[in-house]
């Protein structure tokens, strides 16, 4: 069974997601585009909130959402009850963003990145695992924020 990875992305990423997505069928993923489809002039929310809900929902294992910066995108992910979307600008940061952050949606900046080093990080983002153990537990406390419950701390 191979492994689902939804895209979205704006017209400042639609290179780099074309890129991405030829890379992702070449090592055998199945990819849900959920566009653009041309480097037009678009909003990104349209593009990056399917591909997230996708992920929410299970349709998709992971996401991935492109655009200039990638902080748009990952905002507008992030919206998305049950995502946890990271910018990722190094294979470092895309492998502790699975590992410690549960992330299940990369975002890139096309901008910013070469195409080499994107690839790199979506492949880092790709195999890396949640430790579980201590994350775990914060990993919890982000869905309670996102439920509604207050943390206050106590100085002391």
């Amino acid at each position: 069974m191979s492994r689902i990875i939804a895209l979205g992305a704006d017209h400042a990423g639609y290179a780099l997601k074309e890129a991405v997505k030829r890379h992702l069928v070449e090592a055998g993923l199945d990819v849900l585009d959920f566009g653009t489809d041309s480097e037009e002039s678009v909003d990104y929310p349209l593009f990056c909130q399917p591909a997230a809900e996708a992920v929410a929902t299970g349709a998709a294992e992971l996401g991935i959402v492109f655009g200039g910066s990638g902080q748009g995108e990952q905002i507008v992910a992030n919206k998305v009850r049950g995502v946890r979307a990271a910018l990722c600008y190094n294979e470092l940061s895309a492998r502790l963003a699975r590992a410690h952050n549960d992330a299940n949606v990369l975002a890139l900046g096309a901008r910013l990145l070469g195409h080499d080093l994107a690839l790199a990080i979506v492949d880092a983002f790709l195999a890396a695992d949640f430790d579980g153990g201590r994350h775990a537990r914060r990993i919890a406390q982000i869905a309670e924020v996102e439920n509604g419950v207050s943390f206050t701390q106590t100085q002391g």
